[in-house]
């Protein structure tokens, strides 16, 4: 991304900020991970872990896809759309407030489905617990693809089906004693400023 919002640490003060962190000055912060397997034929074809998103989109196809969303084997609904973003509290900040998310707060152990640019208005996103299993079963599938974190991309056949839960592990960061996740959103995204 741009913007940096894991990036709380400035170019001024950034030798002084690792020098206290390194002596042990710094509070921490835990951060949910998620898992995404794809099944295919009965057969789990890929897996890999996303800090920030898991993110289901057309590709190179220049009309909408489709599919079914369930939660903990409940069927929520069938979107056309470009796509659909499985975000963390982490990744709400990036390509899923682009397209409408709620911002997560990192300490909440929440997951958000966003769907992208959805055919039908009143497709919101919605925000889950920690321990939902979604499933995402493709309707049509031609030139779709799934990537995690924007690193790890997987094409998908018509008769995929998409499992994205919480991992059971976290990452922890390192914070100056002074970090601040208000006052980090508020410089980020221009709050409060006049012009």
């Amino acid at each position: 991304g741009r913007l940096g919002f894991l990036t709380d640490l400035s170019v001024d003060t950034m030798f002084e900020t690792l020098d206290e962190i390194l002596a042990g000055k710094y509070t921490t912060e835990r951060r949910m991970l998620l898992y995404a397997e794809i099944i295919r034929d009965g057969a789990s074809v890929f897996g890999s872990l996303a800090l920030n998103d898991v993110v289901l989109y057309r590709g190179m196809s220049s009309g909408m896809i489709e599919f079914e969303v369930k939660v903990n084997n409940e069927y929520v609904n069938t979107l056309r759309s470009d796509g659909l973003i499985v975000t963390t509290p982490t990744g709400s900040t990036a390509y899923a407030l682009s397209s409408g998310g709620p911002i997560l707060h990192p300490s909440l152990d929440l997951i958000a489905l966003v769907p992208v640019c959805p055919h039908t208005l009143s497709n919101r996103p919605i925000v889950i617990g920690p321990d939902a299993s979604v499933e995402i079963r493709m309707h049509s599938a031609a030139n779709v693809r799934i990537n995690c974190d924007s690193h790890s991309c997987y094409d998908l056949e018509q008769t995929d089906n998409i499992i994205v839960r919480r991992f059971p592990k976290t990452v922890r960061l390192l914070h100056s004693v002074n970090h601040s996740y208000y006052r980090m959103l508020r410089e980020k995204l221009g709050w409060s400023e006049f012009p």
